[in-house]
């Protein structure tokens, strides 16, 4: 089929460049808007701890944690029909809908299977150390449905700068995970949420939990890390 003079097959092909631009450029506002309607399908999620996944209510399985997970899970497309990622920065007060010092409680009953991966500061690179640490706690899933992964910074720097520095840092576990692990479910196991310096900071008392980045231990170097653990409660 003729498409005409030059003049009108240039006219086609620059239209259809135009739309095709125009279709790549608004995925990325689709797919935050896909998850900021799963973060509210998850608030709107009642709390009596209806069964939607995972197999065990482990005693450490309290009603907020629920919550947490619930609306973490939730928001990532985890537990969504159909599967797939969609995780964006999320406003972490907003998820958690607790104070920082209570969003640390629900965790201590974790302590002996939880981890801390320190980073150095300003960087986002998984060392010798914090891979060592988080295969061993990845292999150790004991048939556990929901791996967390909570990333933080040291308030040294901007808020902003540090939202994304924390959100570097769980994306830098989720990539190490998916590199070293044949896990076909890995992308419906893995829930991140990354706090910045705004929320939740770490104090000394966590320096006795399994941690890399060596003997010395403050709330700064805690602070520059990611928080990683199995899970299993009855979502």
């Amino acid at each position: 089929m003729s498409v005409g003079t030059p003049a009108t097959a240039w006219a086609i092909h620059a239209g259809v460049g135009l739309m095709t631009l125009g279709a790549v450029s608004t995925l990325p506002a689709i797919w935050e808007r896909a998850a900021a309607q799963r973060l509210v399908a998850a608030e709107a999620q009642p709390t009596d701890d209806a069964p939607i996944a995972a197999d065990a209510d482990e005693g450490y399985c309290s009603a907020e944690l629920k919550k947490v997970l619930r609306r973490v899970a939730q928001s990532c497309g985890l537990v969504s029909e159909g599967g797939g990622r969609g995780c964006q920065p999320l406003e972490a007060k907003s998820v958690a809908t607790l104070s920082g010092s209570d969003f640390n409680a629900l965790f201590a009953p974790l302590s002996q299977r939880a981890g801390i991966l320190q980073f150095e500061q300003d960087s986002d690179v998984l060392d010798t150390d914090d891979q060592a640490l988080l295969d061993k706690l990845f292999s150790d899933q004991r048939g556990a449905s929901w791996f967390f992964v909570v990333g933080r910074s040291s308030p040294e720097g901007s808020e902003v700068y540090n939202r994304d520095l924390s959100q570097r840092r769980g994306g830098a576990v989720l990539a190490h995970l998916q590199k070293t692990f044949e896990d076909p479910d890995l992308d419906k196991e893995v829930g991140l949420l990354w706090l910045g310096e705004e929320f939740a900071q770490l104090d000394d008392e966590f320096c006795g939990w399994q941690r890399s980045g060596g003997a010395d231990c403050s709330p700064r170097e805690l602070n520059r890390s990611a928080f990683v653990a199995w899970i299993d409660c009855r979502l």
